[in-house]
């Protein structure tokens, strides 16, 4: 069925509202896979500064891996083999006292379902990980080296894992809710130009109705957010759950 333009001018600008609105709605539920395709999730055009810093970060970046590798070459040439530490209990304490707070931060975040849960989780599986590596590393040919190992086997390395496992999820479920929130959002705003456009005015009102906004400024509203008080996004900790439990969850709400 096509709707002729003498049939749009016939109706009321109400019903030309109305017509606008249920043809933007239904672009949005059944998107075209070309225009989902032009709504791909990048960073580089929610945020202007991104592009900016790109280049300067990979200079950096190489520049410090040039340096690293001529100073661990010069540290294996000059160090000595054994080393009277000072402050050796404050060091240890101290680093507890930080892994404490890394734990106690994190479940925090889970409790409360925040976006920086991600940061957290890498923080905290880091140094778990350093944790472990020193630990085993400084106990060598000490009667404390099985204590070490253990620990490091049995709690450190495995709670590590986990940590990395689910950031790893929620990472991978943030940009899946941000390509499909880029997608419903570029869609409802091509169907509403479009509608708008047959419509005879009715552009502005149709996109209202279905909230869309300019392509590329659907993330800018969340760019410059705080991760500690942004919400985890998609379904949040369900998607971070393995496939079975999360599917019950997803099912259960």
């Amino acid at each position: 069925m096509v709707i002729e333009k003498a049939e749009l001018r016939r109706m009321s600008q109400a019903e030309r509202r109305e017509l606008a609105a249920m043809l933007a709605e239904l672009e949005a539920s059944h998107p075209d896979q070309d225009q989902v395709g032009q709504y791909r999730a990048d960073p580089y055009r929610i945020d202007p500064v991104l592009r900016r810093e790109r280049r300067p970060a990979l200079l950096v970046s190489a520049a410090c891996c040039v340096v690293l590798a001529g100073w661990i070459v010069l540290l294996a040439a000059t160090l000595p083999h054994h080393f009277d530490a000072h402050h050796w209990r404050a060091v240890w304490v101290n680093f507890d006292v930080f892994l404490l707070a890394a734990f106690a931060a994190t479940a925090w975040a889970i409790w409360r379902q925040r976006q920086v849960l991600i940061l957290l989780l890498m923080l905290t599986g880091t140094m778990l990980c350093c944790d472990a590596w020193f630990d085993v590393g400084t106990s060598l040919a000490t009667s404390g080296l099985w204590i070490s190992l253990l620990s490091a086997v049995f709690a450190e390395l495995p709670l590590a894992f986990l940590a990395f496992a689910g950031a790893r999820r929620l990472l991978r479920a943030t940009v899946a809710a941000s390509i499909l929130a880029g997608a419903h959002v570029g869609a409802t705003a091509a169907g509403a130009t479009a509608v708008g456009a047959a419509a005879a005015g009715a552009t502005a009102a149709g996109a209202t109705a279905a909230g869309a906004f300019p392509v590329g400024e659907w993330g800018r509203s969340c760019a410059g957010q705080s991760l500690r008080r942004a919400p985890l996004a998609g379904l949040g900790l369900d998607e971070a759950l393995p496939r079975r439990r999360g599917g019950q969850g997803r099912q259960a709400a």
